[in-house]
């Protein structure tokens, strides 16, 4: 396998910092996207090799192993451990124990350490590698709010694959999901990696949403608010009319019950939605209007 510098990939020094990496990554998924890209195998490849360096130098422990090893950085520290272990047994068997007639070292003399890089059959096998599991893939799926209002299906492409995802009503920004078995394939017949997927959510609305509630401003005149009447009000799913108490303040604040976003993995489930009134002060008054809120202001004095 040819060694590959992820270094090099991202652009930035071996002295870069987490947040440095991360804002590298992301620039460069973006312009290599194979959503901004179709078609494009070049940038296909390129976009592969980014998620790749990321999912090795953004996390602390792989990164530490990547700098030690280098290419072999999945396996290195591993092969280290196996060997050690291996000598370790065959130096006790050859000590005269004889309870590992044949070389078969029973799985439960392993480590744990041992059992979960190669498989507790390594040593039952007289000493035969088993298979290693594949590296996972980080990918990040943009979406509008609106998208995660309600459950849909997406098909992701991922390294030349078509991956057919079911996104959850609520999802959070952030957020990550796992899908089992869809990241790089295993060595040596072990399992395949899997892909997570970040979620990078878009609030283009008049919303502002933490969790499964939203909050909003609602404008209503200086009538309205003194003598009490009735407004129509946007929700994230349509219009409600709702009434307004006489002498209602600015700063007023209003829960309608249910009306929020969807509460993740639970059906049927929503948050509250929160409205404060702003009370918009009329201008451009004419003569007469300015003379009633004279006598107005005389009456409550």
């Amino acid at each position: 396998m040819a060694f590959i510098d992820y270094y090099k990939i991202l652009g930035i020094d071996k002295s870069a910092t987490t947040a440095e990496i991360k804002k590298a990554y992301r620039k460069l998924a973006r312009k290599h996207h194979p959503d901004v890209n179709p078609n494009d195998k070049a940038a296909e490849k390129k976009f592969k090799e980014i998620n790749e360096a990321n999912e090795v130098l953004s996390d602390k422990e792989k990164r530490k192993k990547y700098d030690k090893y280098g290419k072999d950085w999945q396996h290195g520290e591993a092969q280290e451990q196996a060997q050690r272990q291996y000598q370790s047994q065959r130096q006790y068997q050859q000590q005269g124990s004889g309870n590992f007639g044949g070389g078969d070292f029973g799985g439960g003399d392993f480590s744990d350490f041992f059992e979960s890089m190669f498989g507790s059959a390594a040593g039952r096998a007289g000493g035969r590698s088993a298979g290693f599991r594949g590296q996972d893939f980080n990918a990040e799926l943009q979406l509008d709010l609106k998208d995660v209002y309600e459950t849909h299906k997406r098909v992701l492409t991922v390294n030349g694959k078509n991956i057919r995802l079911t996104i959850p009503a609520g999802v959070e920004h952030g957020q990550v999901i796992k899908i089992n078995g869809k990241g790089g394939p295993g060595s040596n017949g072990g399992p395949h990696g899997d892909l997570l997927i970040q979620f990078n959510i878009v609030n283009n609305t008049k919303f502002k949403r933490d969790g499964s509630h939203l909050y909003a401003t609602e404008t209503i005149d200086l009538y309205t608010a003194i003598l009490g009447g009735e407004v129509t009000v946007d929700t994230f799913d349509g219009k409600v009319k709702l009434k307004v108490k006489p002498e209602t303040q600015s700063g007023t604040k209003v829960k309608l019950k249910g009306k929020g976003f969807p509460v993740y993995k639970k059906a049927d489930q929503f948050g509250d939605l929160f409205i404060t009134y702003e009370i918009a002060m009329p201008t451009d008054l004419s003569a007469k209007e300015k003379e009633l809120f004279t006598e107005l202001k005389n009456l409550k004095s």
